[in-house]
């Protein structure tokens, strides 16, 4: 009897070891890194794309060929998608014929078979999320990296992905007809803190040149959408904090580019991948906002170890709007 009291109590013990190490392990979990080598000059060139996946429809396939043309120009090194991958709900699994309708069968210029860079829309959380991210579709289409948030380090530049959808309290509290994917999420205030403190970790830690962080919703739009007050509040003072040089969603279906009166942070949305919203437009402070296009298009950014260079492009490959900026102005020594 006494044994079998020792053996108990050895086994509780060692469950409650197990159990602290698997909570501390938690408590210090770090986004996934991923490294993306720069060209062999040190120089950075990539696409940005949101809100698109219309299978061709909406001039998707239009603003595909120019992307390809331009990319090709430009010799880009990878494309960033802001999300809304899959409309109007995501895919099904990852057997959906919209992943090949919506992705493979649409950007197929040979500029574009990069790696795709992409994080999760509202849209694509009303799917079945685990598809999105399974290696499945990797095996499908090799481009394709879809995680919920994580890092992308290109040595000049770091990259921060954010999974931004479950910090809006309206999806959970007034879904309306829609039914969202919030496995992997729950508890959800425990998920929010894990990303805001593993983003400012990663962010402090980061010793690039350049951080560019990325993310579905808005921060700061005169869009449709407008400001996304949950992560103003909770994630923009942390890019602030950490000198970020640029925030880059989709969500309104425009091409915009608002600057800061109280940061370095320059606000760049590119969400015209398909679909966009003619005339809806709220009215900005004109001296921030530097640009503002109702309708589909994407955007580039080139990048050197002292000059960064963004411009916004239309369904005819025209150059709407060039932004540059040198070096690092909030850089620490």
């Amino acid at each position: 009897m006494a044994v079998l009291t020792k053996n108990s109590m050895f086994l509780s013990v060692l469950f409650s070891v197990l159990l602290c190490l698997c909570l501390f392990s938690s408590s210090k979990a770090e986004l996934q890194r991923f490294e993306h080598a720069a060209k062999d000059d040190g120089s950075l060139s990539f696409l940005v794309v949101g809100d698109w996946g219309r299978k061709g429809a909406y001039n998707q396939s239009e603003v595909a060929l120019q992307m390809g043309l331009v990319g090709e120009k430009l010799d880009i090194d990878f494309v960033i998608s802001t999300g809304d991958n899959f409309y109007e709900s995501g895919l099904t699994g990852v057997d959906d014929p919209a992943f090949e309708e919506s992705f493979t069968n649409i950007y197929t210029a040979s500029s574009l078979q990069k790696q795709w860079y992409t994080v999760l829309g509202n849209h694509d959380y009303r799917g079945n999320v685990e598809a999105q991210l399974s290696p499945v579709l990797q095996k499908l289409d090799s481009r394709w990296l879809c995680l919920r948030s994580f890092v992308l380090d290109t040595e000049i530049a770091e990259f921060f992905f954010v999974d931004t959808t479950p910090f809006v309290d309206k999806y959970f509290t007034h879904p309306e007809d829609h039914v969202y994917d919030w496995s992997g999420t729950s508890p959800r205030k425990a998920y929010l803190s894990n990303i805001l403190k593993d983003v400012d970790t990663a962010l402090k830690e980061s010793t690039a040149k350049w951080k560019i962080v990325v993310g579905h919703h808005t921060m700061r739009s005169a869009g449709q959408h407008g400001n996304t007050e949950e992560i103003v509040a909770h994630l923009l003072p942390i890019l602030k904090e950490n000198n970020v040089d640029l925030y880059i969603n989709g969500h309104d279906h425009c091409l915009e580019h608002i600057s800061s009166s109280d940061s370095g942070i320059q606000f760049l949305t590119s969400g015209g991948g398909s679909k966009a919203w003619r005339g809806d437009v709220s009215w900005w402070d004109p001296k921030e906002m530097k640009f503002y296009y109702d309708g589909q298009g994407f955007m580039s950014v080139q990048i050197t170890q002292t000059q960064l260079d963004i411009a916004f492009y239309d369904i005819f490959g025209h150059v709407l709007h060039k932004w540059d900026t040198s070096n690092h102005l909030y850089s620490t020594i």
